[in-house]
């Protein structure tokens, strides 16, 4: 049999739980510290930035948290997302491996992201918030939110990395048919972005300093609050309702996976997919190999240290324990925009941390190359985001074959590159290159890491 099967639920199946690793950690993540006190963080601390609801989920311990049915009647838009077997891949790889695929792009932003977008706009609506700013890097999460406040009739102000910016006019395009404004970063509209531009005037911009300047609008305006597509605990809560899908379509395919793979920036589809897998294993189920892939020129994980620091540049956030290449580190420009975050997620760290998961580093031509082959094969042009999940699942496969192994893969399949195909056009024309972060600012950004006492 040739070409693709896919495995779909009907939306009666939709998750009616978000699915809580905290409650199966064998070693309870590290705590929030306020970047005054250095002491944990209390609801008070954060309600500037975001509603009680997501405060408390921020620091939720129970399993299972109730979706708002609400948000579920949205979420039947797009969800449940196929699985699917990519047998033509498979075949074009001559591998004994099975190769699936959890496909987000089928959401109305593309990708992955509404599935926290959503729920993030229907609780600040529901605290009577009518403004919400926040930062976007290659467009997905601005695009995202943009959808979902024009669902609920919130104000949506998106703060976009430069080189992101400029690299993708149709992602910024689509923020404003869903009413958003988008403001490229640094930018002259707050402190944060007219410090950075006084000192590098043709900054290309980075996540922390977008985050910066949306943090800053908000807690600057008691009637804004801000929105995060990635790092935190609640972001990483809304995703797992991709994990808890694919365990029932796996149930479906008669199949288990060995081998579960994404992407990682700063961590939200990376635990969307496998968070619900680990949690399996945490409670007696069989051991997978669950791999994080990240650009080797901004490897969090790989190259990072493990250590307390700001999840922005002008240091106006907590501080959280996470794989850091300092708040100061500002990655080259390479296409993924949305893997250019010095920081990876806590509690992706942490798991890293616990050897729980692993992690692998690739520069951006193979990536491509891999994204070229994939889309040849089975039809759908991977987000450069998301050609590193297929660069992975790919070699792996070709590691079962070498090995003679009949092993299961399957891989997270972020978002579609509809609106990336500047990259693609780059990478045909012989004008996309790797980049390397320079060693010398890595080393600076790590000296400059807060000093915390061990908690």
């Amino acid at each position: 049999m040739s070409g693709q099967v896919k495995y779909m639920l009907d939306e009666t199946q939709i998750p009616k739980f978000w699915y809580n690793i905290v409650a199966d950690l064998p070693v309870a993540p590290h705590p929030v510290l306020h970047p005054g006190t250095k002491q944990p963080v209390g609801p008070s601390d954060l309600e500037p930035l975001f509603p009680m609801e997501l405060i408390l989920q921020e620091v939720a311990t129970e399993r299972q948290i109730e979706i708002p049915e609400p948000v579920r009647d949205i979420f039947r838009m797009w969800r449940p997302s196929p699985l699917v077997r990519a047998r033509r891949l498979e075949q074009d790889l001559d591998t004994p491996a099975k190769i699936y695929f959890k496909y987000e792009g089928v959401s109305p932003a593309g990708s992955h992201k509404p599935n926290t977008a959503v729920p993030q706009a229907w609780y600040n609506m529901q605290a009577g918030i009518k403004k919400l700013t926040t930062e976007t890097g290659a467009g997905q999460w601005g695009s995202s939110l943009a959808f979902a406040g024009s669902l609920f009739g919130l104000d949506v102000t998106v703060f976009q990395v430069r080189v992101s910016y400029d690299q993708k006019p149709y992602r910024r395009a689509l923020m404003e048919t869903y009413g958003a404004r988008c403001i490229p970063s640094p930018s002259s509209e707050t402190d944060s972005g007219r410090a950075v531009l006084a000192e590098h005037p043709h900054s290309p911009g980075s996540l922390g300093i977008a985050i910066s300047e949306a943090v800053e609008v908000a807690a600057k305006n008691p009637d804004v609050k801000y929105a995060l597509g990635s790092v935190l605990n609640h972001v990483m809560l809304h995703q797992t309702i991709i994990g808890q899908e694919a365990i029932q379509q796996f149930e479906l395919a008669g199949d288990d996976p060995d081998v579960v793979i994404a992407c990682a920036g700063g961590g939200s589809n990376f635990a969307g997919l496998s968070f619900p897998f680990l949690g399996l294993q945490l409670r007696g189920g069989r051991k997978r190999r669950v791999i994080a892939v990240e650009p080797a020129a901004c490897p969090t994980l790989t190259r990072g240290k493990f250590a307390y620091d700001f999840g922005d540049t002008s240091h106006l956030t907590p501080l959280v324990k996470m794989h850091t290449l300092g708040s100061t580190f500002i990655p080259p420009g390479f296409h993924a925009g949305g893997l250019r975050y010095h920081g990876m997620g806590p509690l992706v760290s942490h798991l890293y941390d616990l050897g729980l998961i692993e992690a692998r580093a690739y520069h951006q031509i193979p990536c491509f190359e891999a994204g070229v082959q994939f889309a040849r094969a089975e039809g759908i042009v991977p987000a450069p985001e998301s050609t590193h999940a297929v660069r992975c699942a790919i070699d792996e496969a070709l590691r079962c074959k070498a090995e003679g192994k009949a092993e299961t893969i399957v891989f997270n399949l972020s978002g579609h590159g509809h609106f990336d195909m500047g990259a693609y056009i780059s990478y045909f024309s012989g004008k996309l290159v790797d980049q390397d972060y320079d060693e010398g600012e890595l080393a600076m950004a790590l000296a400059g890491l807060p000093s915390v006492a061990a908690q």
